[in-house]
């Protein structure tokens, strides 16, 4: 498999048409995982699991923020990525949303949609997910993870050239911050199967437009093979 055909093999090709896969051949190119990377964990928060893995429109009334089977089909090649990483030395940096009383205006919000009262462990990091002593949390206030946080000075300190990408949503915070990674200069990678949204249409558009403007979305398998490499090699 070469050229636009290896590009493009990816979970998009079912929904995108042949003349938009022409339309775009000017950014077809080689992708890659960049030097000295760190993972970025977005919003793996315990209400986007609530209710289990069922389809999000059956859950949607009693839990109006899961992202269901999709959530749940992203923990295995998740967590094979952060053990990887791990071995490999690699910085971990999660992110939830911060629900501190009294820390921001009420209009300062991640996204329009309506807002609710969060329980009391909402926005923890679900338990699928061991975040460990030498882990970064990020509580941040809107979509991306720059975005008044201190983000930028960890990587900066660690000599971060490369974010790997996961979490959810694919269409908010995760685009959100991939496209600020982007636009601040840093080789930005997605791990599709590690990334997840409450509606597959989304989820795949979204990908394919960051594949081709912003980021190299890769399979979890093929980071999972690099961060092998990097760990034999320390």
């Amino acid at each position: 498999m070469a050229g636009r055909e290896k590009f493009e093999d990816h979970c998009w090709k079912d929904v995108v048409p042949a003349e938009d896969l022409k339309l775009y051949e000017t950014y077809v190119r080689e992708t890659f995982i960049g030097p000295n990377p760190a993972v970025l964990a977005i919003d793996l928060y315990n209400v986007v699991y609530r209710g289990g893995p069922h389809s999000p429109y059956e859950l949607e009334e009693k839990y109006p923020n899961s992202c269901g089977i999709y959530a749940h089909k992203a923990i295995e090649p998740t967590q094979a990525v952060l053990a990887a990483a791990r071995k490999a030395g690699i910085p971990i940096i999660f992110c939830t949303k911060d629900i501190a009383p009294n820390n921001r205006p009420l209009d300062a919000i991640s996204t329009k949609r309506r807002q609710f009262t969060p329980g009391a462990d909402d926005y923890d990091i679900y338990h699928a997910f061991e975040v460990r002593k030498e882990d970064i949390v990020i509580r941040k206030q809107r979509a991306s993870i720059f975005e008044g946080t201190p983000l930028r000075s960890h990587l900066a300190l660690m000599g971060i050239r490369t974010l790997v990408v996961m979490g959810e949503a694919t269409s908010g915070c995760v685009r959100a911050s991939v496209v600020e990674g982007f636009s601040s200069g840093y080789h930005v990678n997605v791990v599709e199967e590690c990334v997840f949204d409450r509606a597959p249409l989304t989820h795949k558009v979204n990908l394919f437009d960051m594949h081709h403007k912003y980021a190299d979305v890769m399979h979890a398998e093929e980071v999972v093979e690099h961060f092998g490499k990097l760990a034999a090699a320390r």
